[in-house]
């Protein structure tokens, strides 16, 4: 079940609802699974308890390392750096991003490095760079695309493209 009705097309934050993501979160707030406490923190964030969802997706990643895959770990990295992004924690976030979309790619789990640079991206548009972003994007729009990603996710990659480069300055007329 999606959350997300869409993207703010300034912002390319997620458009949710937040009465049904606050009941949602009530609903799962007592589970301690990692896929519970992965959604709990997406949930956090985008309700904008950011002081919550920093500390919890810190829990979450410790979780991951002591009982997940490593896949898990980089999905938790990730998660925890999109917190970091909306505390506007620009470099801490990209920091952490480059390193997950780095590793997935290196051990070739496709769907994982798509969402980091998708994210990286995000992070790189908030942060004013908008260069940056476009790269990032285009690249999370091969690698979905790589990956056999349904149309919906490519259409977000390209949204993201196309919102950075509206946002990149002209260049400068030589005359």
């Amino acid at each position: 079940m999606s959350f997300i009705r869409g993207y703010d097309q300034d912002t390319l934050r997620e458009v949710v609802d937040l009465d049904e993501c606050a009941q949602r979160l009530a609903e799962i707030e007592t589970q301690r699974s990692l896929p519970a406490l992965l959604e709990r923190v997406w949930l956090l964030k985008v309700l904008g308890r950011l002081d919550e969802a920093l500390t919890l997706s810190e829990e979450t990643v410790r979780q991951a390392r002591m009982a997940g895959t490593r896949k898990d770990v980089l999905r938790a990295r990730v998660l925890h750096a999109t917190i970091l992004q909306y505390r506007r924690a620009f470099a801490a976030a990209e920091q952490e991003l480059s390193a997950c979309a780095a590793e997935a790619e290196g051990q070739g789990w496709i769907a994982i490095a798509a969402f980091a640079h998708q994210h990286h991206g995000k992070n790189a548009y908030e942060a004013g760079d908008f260069d940056t972003a476009r790269e990032s994007f285009k690249r999370s729009l091969f690698l979905r695309r790589e990956a056999g990603a349904e149309d919906r996710e490519l259409e977000v990659a390209l949204l993201a493209i196309d919102a950075a480069e509206r946002r990149r300055p002209a260049p400068l007329a030589v005359g």
